[in-house]
């Protein structure tokens, strides 16, 4: 009888995480994601208007959480409507062929505390490589934030080819940097 309690136990706490997980919902108002790269040394800054994210994450359960994002490559706003156009075009993130960028993870680690590393792939004009990020998630009036940021190398995704392979020109590196709200995530 001990044994069948125990279980049922085990089971109802499963059913309740998953509940708790499947009612993780963005929240686009208070999230963002973002980029920095250089032209000719100077720092060029840019977002993704449009994104998604698919989240059950358990901070008390890294190892058995996933999070994925699918990043609208058509949003771009750099504030500039010629270049934004360029980007659109096959040499840079060919948004009518690829139209979304996204990364899906494969492993999560607590680092202790509220620091995660999130490892997963980045896939971007069908171009997939494995990357590790560190995520710091915050929690106020029922809403968690996860804040990360890491370098890609543009090259390696075919961004900027061509003409513009040229790193002196544009810098191979780019930063992104973002900002996930979410509600519904169980507490640290």
């Amino acid at each position: 009888m001990k044994s069948l309690i125990r279980n049922l136990l085990i089971v109802s706490t499963i059913a309740a995480s998953a509940v708790v997980s499947a009612q993780q919902k963005i929240l686009p108002a208070q999230s963002e994601i973002v980029f920095i790269s250089k032209q000719m040394g100077v720092p060029v800054d840019g977002k993704f208007k449009k994104f998604d994210a698919q989240m059950n994450f358990d901070p008390k359960s890294p190892q058995t959480s996933k999070v994925s994002f699918t990043v609208d490559l058509l949003s771009a706003d750099i504030g500039n409507a010629e270049t934004e156009r360029e980007l659109k075009k096959p040499g840079w993130f060919d948004s009518a062929k690829f139209p979304q960028a996204t990364f899906a993870s494969t492993a999560i680690k607590g680092l202790g505390g509220s620091k995660f590393e999130v490892a997963g792939k980045l896939s971007i004009k069908g171009n997939a490589r494995d990357i590790v990020v560190p995520v710091n998630v915050t929690q106020a009036a029922g809403v968690s934030t996860a804040r990360g940021e890491f370098t890609l190398k543009r090259l390696e995704f075919k961004i900027g080819d061509g003409e513009w392979n040229d790193a002196s020109i544009v810098a191979n590196e780019v930063v992104v940097k973002f900002k996930i709200a979410v509600t519904g995530m169980n507490p640290l």
